[in-house]
């Protein structure tokens, strides 16, 4: 199972995006980044979701079902536990590739 279905329950579909752009017209006002959902919808939990996504298309990243991703703002939070401080890094490198992310908390993260 991958993330975006452990996390969401969500299917992968094939217009996901990690970083897509908004649907709305010139006449709506536009979304802000880390509200923006997979398909460039408003989505309260558009960045985290997004990030979930980005993990699934890492295919150096298993999916660690001990850890969950969450957001606060522009701020992706992890918490859980994790393998190895290398996966952790390369999960904060990855979750800073997506748009809408300021900063990367670990704070709740343990390391096996």
């Amino acid at each position: 199972m991958g993330w975006l279905q452990r996390l969401f329950g969500l299917e992968k579909s094939e217009s996901a995006q990690v970083n897509p752009s908004s649907n709305d017209d010139a006449n709506t006002e536009t979304i802000d980044p880390e509200r923006m959902g997979l398909n460039g919808e408003y989505d309260q939990s558009g960045l985290a979701k997004r990030v979930a996504l980005a993990f699934d298309q890492d295919s150096d990243l298993d999916d660690v079902d001990t850890l969950w991703v969450a957001q606060t703002g522009g701020t992706v939070v992890l918490k859980g536990q994790v393998p190895s401080q290398d996966i952790l890094n390369q999960m904060v490198a990855v979750a800073h590739t997506v748009n809408g992310t300021t900063d990367v908390d670990t704070t709740q993260v343990n390391i096996n």
